[in-house]
């Protein structure tokens, strides 16, 4: 198992040094030997695929990915072109993950229709692929899309595509047509007993190669007895499952209520322990959510700073 970073909305940092932050964060994983740097669309933050083509140029070796941008909110001609962008500015090392949010998101802030979001997946997955398979023409006509149009943006082949796929039809989509998945709030048994069969069985019967799991985990180094408010503070962070229908429907198919229920969180021996699980569930990609607890920022700082050494420590180790 490879273990990266994901990271999300830094409200220790003043707007005018999110951005610059983010670039430093991308440089240290990247020195540390972190496998992967993952970040959201969140909405009303820093624009996903600008900020890691920033972070691509700023890095040699890691791997820089969306977790995830929702597909609605994007022309798939305009998201293709901006991936491939960003996967020029990184060298190849981009992968893009999409996912189709939310309703609370899409309808509730943004005014759009969340109905059958699985049938306009499978539609911009058709002008997504087309697309990205090089330059040249791009001809889809599907339900949602009339796309005849020119890619002209480089002759490489477009980024690695994951979905953040939850339920049974979102899976299936992703081991026919994708690379695999991108999980949150998925614990082992979640992983283990429903994520990992119904894709990988997707993947197989199309002939695609075994997909990725990647799986977002909260994470937090502390003594013992923090760990509960570890795990409350994860999910004030984080977001609460029932905030979220999605969410909710996925942690029915595991031993989690809630975000924190799915930390890594105690000692050293006590997370590694959580990660040797989530690895033996058939997670392939950690990406490793550090949340750090404290009163104050520079305790804060100090206790992120422990998280993050004791995980580039144990990466040989996986």
């Amino acid at each position: 198992m490879r273990i990266g970073l994901m990271v999300g909305t830094d409200r220790e940092r003043a707007r005018n040094d999110r951005l610059q932050g983010l670039i430093a964060d991308g440089i240290a994983a990247d020195e540390a030997g972190f496998s992967s740097l993952w970040f959201p669309q969140v909405p009303g933050y820093l624009d996903a695929m600008t900020a890691l083509a920033l972070v691509g140029a700023a890095t040699s070796r890691i791997e820089l990915g969306t977790a995830v941008v929702p597909v609605q909110t994007r022309h798939p001609l305009i998201l293709a072109q901006q991936a491939l962008t960003t996967a020029a500015a990184c060298n190849g090392r981009f992968t893009l993950g999409l996912g189709v949010s939310h309703d609370w998101i899409i309808e509730g802030q943004l005014g759009m229709p969340y109905d059958r979001p699985a049938r306009m997946l499978r539609d911009v997955l058709d002008v997504l692929g087309a697309a990205l398979g090089g330059p040249g023409q791009v001809d889809v006509d599907n339900d949602h899309f009339r796309v005849h149009a020119t890619v002209d943006v480089t002759d490489a082949a477009g980024p690695p595509v994951l979905l953040a796929a939850l339920g049974p039809t979102m899976l299936r989509i992703a081991g026919e047509r994708t690379d695999g998945t991108i999980l949150w709030m998925a614990d082992e048994r979640a992983i283990g007993e429903h994520v990992v069969p119904r894709i990988q069985a997707a993947a197989n019967a199309s002939g695609r190669s075994d997909p990725r799991i990647v799986a977002g985990v909260p994470v937090c180094v502390c003594l013992p007895h923090e760990v509960d408010r570890a795990r409350q503070h994860a999910g004030d962070v984080l977001g609460h499952a029932h905030l979220s229908p999605n969410y909710v429907r996925l942690l029915e198919h595991g031993d989690a209520d809630d975000v924190g229920d799915t930390m890594a969180a105690g000692d050293e021996s006590a997370v590694a322990a959580r990660l040797r699980g989530y690895r033996d569930a058939g997670v392939t990609d950690l990406g490793a959510r550090v949340v750090p607890i404290g009163d104050d920022p520079v305790t804060r700082a100090a206790s992120a700073r422990r998280t993050r050494d004791f995980l580039a420590s144990v990466i040989p180790t996986f």
